[in-house]
């Protein structure tokens, strides 16, 4: 008994001395950045969704990739990446770690549709309506 006591009272002895915790800290730690960060659409407006844009020029060809979430019915969170260049327009879906890339086929009425054996990918606003087979997921675009 008198051993295990001994051996609890130098471990509380040590645990109290090596937990003493320093104010000062380190000197060399960042400091959170406070600033807010504003999107812009096109156009200048503030954009109320979020939302992450680039747009890359190699050999004077210029290709904008747009990253959105979106959100089915049952609260699953899809990734949205719409990519434009002056070859080719198309949308890659990411679920569940898997990638669907769609070409662009045709937009008419104010909708744009993605094709590429059966499935399909109809962009409509803030909606996408994705079709396989039988299978209908409708999405919806989401602020982060």
């Amino acid at each position: 008994m008198r051993k295990s006591l001994l051996i609890s009272a130098a471990a509380m002895a040590l645990l109290l001395t090596s937990c003493k915790k320093n104010e000062s800290g380190n000197k060399n730690v960042i400091k959170i950045d406070s600033s807010e960060t504003v999107i812009r659409d096109n156009n200048g407006k503030i954009d109320s969704v979020t939302e992450s844009s680039s747009t890359m020029e190699v050999n004077g060809q210029k290709t904008q990739k747009t990253d959105f979430v979106y959100k089915a019915t049952d609260g699953t969170l899809v990734k949205v990446v719409f990519k434009n260049d002056s070859k080719e327009s198309n949308v890659a879906i990411t679920s569940n770690k898997k990638t669907f890339t769609l070409p662009k086929t045709e937009t008419k009425n104010g909708e744009t549709i993605y094709k590429k054996d059966d499935m399909t990918a109809r962009v409509k606003g803030d909606s996408l309506h994705l079709e396989q087979g039988n299978n209908v997921i409708e999405l919806k675009r989401t602020k982060i």
